[in-house]
């Protein structure tokens, strides 16, 4: 059996993308929960998966550069094709192979939406292959799509729109997003875990009830939450406890649950980030001033500042940019 030949690789910086025929889309990380906002809050991260696709007439063709390379499926049951093809069928196009070049800096299993990511950015390529895809399949439509692939739509709302967003899936089944706008004050520090962990099963650990006083704390940290991150950072500390989650799953990731008690005692807005295993710190003036990246230098974790991405999803030449 003869491989075929490696897909080219994009040069670093061109806006045409590998070669003639290929559309070009990026999608930014994104953390959910943010604390109480349990599968509604999400907000968009400064750095974002890169894919380049086009159709092929040689078979399935998908070449991995970055987080997940030596382990993502390169056939059709690869993420980012499945949701092509998902895309391809709700326009009545037929389904083809296609040819896709993933460049990922959204670490696989770390709570950084690196599932919705794919989900979008396979979406949103099977749309572009189609001539008037745009114009048929609008982004909601494209949101609601993925928000029923993942089950939820807290990562697929701010990875298709940017921002901060607060989301819910209608009895109807349609997805509905609001966008509050965030204080430009407010920043991101995020510690990476070097390791993944399940969504699935850290959902198997959240108990079916909760007590009733919990409930009632979570409702007023996370309206708290709204208004700390629109208007008042400082805030931000009381408005990001949870009562709903993350201590059922700390056993699981302990020392995810660690790092966020530590933040929490030195004063830190911390959090975590979806699932986890990472750690998302949202920061104030006041906290970005304080914090001693020196001090915070934590085994299994490496920390970024980030900004909050406002673009969502990007197709075309501004992909890359």
């Amino acid at each position: 059996m003869t491989l075929p030949a490696p897909l080219p690789a994009p040069t670093p910086g061109s806006m045409a993308g590998p070669g003639e025929g290929w559309v070009a889309v990026s999608v930014p990380a994104t953390s959910a929960n943010l604390g109480p906002g349990y599968d509604s809050l999400g907000l968009a991260l400064d750095k974002r998966d890169v894919v380049w696709g086009r159709r092929s007439d040689s078979g399935v063709r998908i070449e991995v550069q970055g987080c997940g390379a030596s382990t993502v499926p390169r056939s059709a049951d690869n993420l980012v094709h499945r949701s092509a093809q998902r895309a391809l069928a709700a326009l009545d196009e037929p389904l083809a192979d296609l040819e896709l070049l993933c460049h990922n800096v959204i670490p696989h299993g770390g709570g950084q939406g690196s599932s919705a990511a794919a989900i979008v950015a396979g979406l949103a390529v099977g749309r572009a292959l189609v001539p008037d895809g745009s114009m048929r399949m609008s982004d909601g439509d494209l949101l609601d799509i993925a928000a029923g692939i993942e089950g939820h739509p807290d990562n697929a709302a701010p990875a298709v729109l940017g921002g901060f967003t607060l989301s819910w899936i209608e009895e109807s089944g349609r997805t509905r997003v609001v966008r509050p706008v965030i204080h430009p004050e407010v920043s991101v520090l995020l510690f990476s875990a070097d390791r993944g962990a399940s969504t699935e099963m850290a959902r198997t650990l959240l108990p079916d009830t909760v007590p009733h006083r919990d409930a009632a704390l979570n409702s007023r940290t996370s309206a708290l939450l709204m208004y700390a991150l629109g208007q008042a950072p400082e805030l931000l500390f009381e408005a990001t406890h949870d009562w709903l989650h993350q201590r059922y799953r700390a056993s699981a990731m302990r020392p995810t649950a660690d790092l966020v008690l530590r933040l929490r005692d030195a004063g830190f807005a911390a959090t975590v980030s979806g699932a986890g295993p990472s750690v998302l710190v949202l920061l104030d003036p006041r906290s970005r001033r304080d914090f001693d990246r020196d001090a915070w230098q934590v085994d299994g974790f490496e920390a970024e500042t980030l900004a909050v991405d406002t673009r969502g999803l990007v197709v075309g030449p501004g992909a890359q940019a």
